[in-house]
């Protein structure tokens, strides 16, 4: 079975997504949350990948971080890997780690010449640690940086061309940024090397609570509608992708989310169709 569109495995949909039909359909779920020795969530997560694909989407790498990515991290990812076989594995173009402290979020960085070679390196030791190609996404910014001597798409341009990652297309972070910095969404995926997306992430997003105008990526409301026109804008240049319906806050009932997924495979096949 090849996957088209996919969910974000939560743990109270387990049952849900075993029991599921729907052609296509595949899990993704967040590494860091099944790096233990046993227990139920992995016995869940077994069985899920016993019948359906499985992506897994780092947040804990911190490859942009001033560092070399955790040996201990990369190591349990690998064995991960390893048991699951997963389609795809991929992380943020960020930081949350720094001296031995965690921070709770995905930390934006300049985009200079020497984060390029630090991240380029830390990409490549990602790769040959799991033996396999990864893929890098797009973040989600809130506030300008200063000290910048690359466009985010050249970055990740000039990422894949040094390093062999492709893409993670998350649509809703481009809207996000886009609105906060005041420049093109359109623009800026029209410019993605389409050669190198290998996954798309929809989501949904929300108004800064403080009044601010920001609109902060929440994972806790249904794709906007200005968000699906860019992912079909997106696919009919770059053609069909794997692409994932990501929910991590205010998780609604699987039937709810199987609707989204639904819509995005119902793009993907008939943008299939019109290439046939």
């Amino acid at each position: 079975m090849l996957p088209t569109a996919g969910l974000g495995l939560k743990p109270e949909h387990y049952a849900d997504a075993l029991a599921a039909t729907a052609e296509g359909l595949w899990f993704e779920v967040h590494p860091e949350n099944y790096m233990s020795a046993g227990g139920p969530r992995l016995s869940a997560l077994e069985a899920i990948r016993a019948q359906r694909p499985l992506s897994l989407h780092g947040v804990g790498l911190s490859l942009a971080a001033d560092a070399d990515p955790d040996a201990a991290h990369l190591a349990a990812l690998k064995r991960l890997v390893d048991r699951f076989e997963p389609f795809v594995v991929s992380e943020h173009l960020a930081w949350s780690t720094h001296r031995g402290a965690h921070q709770p979020d995905l930390l934006p960085f300049p985009r200079t010449m020497a984060a390029l070679d630090r991240i380029a390196d830390n990409i490549d030791r990602m790769q040959t640690a799991l033996g396999r190609r990864v893929l890098i996404e797009n973040p989600s910014l809130y506030l300008p940086l200063t000290g910048h001597d690359l466009d985010e798409v050249d970055f990740l341009k000039a990422l894949v061309q040094r390093t062999g990652c492709g893409l993670l297309v998350d649509v809703n972070n481009v809207f996000v940024s886009a609105s906060n910095l005041g420049y093109g969404a359109e623009a800026y995926l029209d410019a993605l090397p389409a050669e190198a997306i290998g996954e798309i992430h929809l989501a949904g997003h929300g108004p800064d609570a403080g009044g601010s105008g920001l609109l902060i990526d929440t994972h806790g409301a249904p794709v906007a509608q200005p968000v699906w026109a860019l992912y079909r804008r997106l696919i009919r240049r770059a053609g069909p992708r794997p692409t994932l319906i990501e929910r991590d806050d205010d998780i609604p009932a699987f039937a709810v989310l199987m609707a989204e997924r639904d819509r995005a495979a119902a793009e993907l096949s008939a943008l299939e169709m019109a290439d046939a």
